[in-house]
């Protein structure tokens, strides 16, 4: 588990970075390298141990540059070498999760003198998976949901020209609040409340997308939203699995 903790982790940092500053091969590099220092914390040192955070590096840095590849090729087919590198990523760390070690060291023993209701008990593993699982609907999230729509040519209307680019704004911001308020609230035994969070989004947005009178362009932005909202819950609601 400890693993699969870490690997969310790099994923989660190396987009941050991106999205904070956009500079060649910088992103991944600290994804890489919070991999390495979030093991070491968590007093995986040994030989095997270091073998396995070298591979979660490395597979940290094939994802950042993936990413940039399929964001910066026209056509759907580049979209789906990233989305490729992170379900296969996700689903070898899920079956390799059994030989991983416990995690303790630094980590471990500050979750020990940590007097907080939420962490107290929390063994050093559940709290990487934690940190990861909610990291990772941040700005990953956000990505994770471009790359379906670029992979499946699902575009915006609004930005091909068809219309001007007004209203649905902020979604960058609202894609990863609504996620980690729909993890959080399912994690925490609320999930039809989880469930009213999506209902009220499709009500509040319905406005904005029958508001034209261009049939077509109406049909164009409801797949969009359906297909972008869709992604963006399974994001959340696939962390709450791993949970």
């Amino acid at each position: 588990m400890s693993w699969l903790g870490i690997l969310l982790v790099g994923f989660a940092v190396t987009d941050l970075t991106h999205s904070v500053r956009r500079t060649r091969y910088l992103p991944e590099c600290v994804g890489a390298l919070t991999v390495l220092v979030v093991g070491a914390l968590a007093g995986l040192t040994s030989g095997r141990d270091v073998v396995a955070l070298l591979v979660v590096a490395v597979v940290v840095l094939l994802w950042g540059l993936t990413v940039t590849w399929g964001f910066g090729h026209p056509g759907p087919k580049p979209a789906r070498v990233p989305l490729a590198v992170f379900v296969v990523a996700l689903v070898t760390a899920i079956a390799c999760s059994g030989l991983a070690p416990e995690a303790s060291g630094l980590l471990g023993r500050w979750l020990d003198s940590v007097s907080l209701p939420a962490l107290e008990d929390m063994e050093a593993d559940r709290f990487l998976l934690l940190l990861g699982a909610f990291a990772v609907q941040l700005a990953t999230g956000n990505v994770l949901v471009r790359l379906v729509l670029k992979s499946t040519g699902t575009i915006n209307p609004r930005s091909d020209g068809q219309m001007p680019p007004t209203q649905l704004k902020g979604g960058r911001l609202l894609g990863p609040l609504e996620r980690v308020f729909i993890l959080a609230l399912a994690l925490g035994g609320q999930v039809t409340a989880a469930s009213v969070v999506v209902a009220a989004k499709g009500l509040l947005r319905f406005p904005e997308l029958s508001s034209r009178d261009e049939q077509q362009t109406v049909h164009e932005m409801t797949e969009y939203f359906l297909l972008g909202s869709f992604a963006s819950w399974l994001v959340a609601l696939g962390a709450f699995v791993l949970l």
